[in-house]
């Protein structure tokens, strides 16, 4: 069992999406973020005044961690659309359950009960 482990993930270097070594795809993959600012936080770090610590972390990480194997199944995870997409189902049952709720409510129904009620 190569890589290390975070909840199920392991952490390995991707060079088929990389760059220089694929170490920052690797790590964005991991984290669970874009791999576009994990790339814009290291060379913000190397800008300013951690150049030489990026540098090193990243050259060690790029030599101890594997490669990830091509058979090796995706993240499970449903994408950010698919979340928003499931999200938007969700609001829309919602939406409709007070829009009944409120018909009922506004109804003749409803006040002829509130008014049996009352008696």
């Amino acid at each position: 069992m190569s890589g290390n482990s975070l909840k199920g993930r392991k952490l390995w270097r991707i060079p088929q999406q990389g760059k220089v070594r694929g170490v920052c795809a690797g790590v964005a993959e991991y984290l669970d973020i874009p791999v576009t600012l994990l790339r814009v936080i290291v060379v913000l770090s190397m800008f300013f005044g951690l150049f030489g610590f990026t540098l090193i972390i990243y050259f060690i990480l790029g030599f101890v961690l594997d490669v990830k194997p091509d058979d090796e199944p995706a993240d499970r995870a449903p994408s950010a659309s698919q979340l928003l997409d499931e999200l938007d189902d969700a609001l829309k049952f919602d939406e409709r359950h007070v829009r009944d709720i409120e018909r009922y409510v506004t109804s003749e129904t409803f006040s002829v009960r509130s008014r049996f009620r009352q008696i």
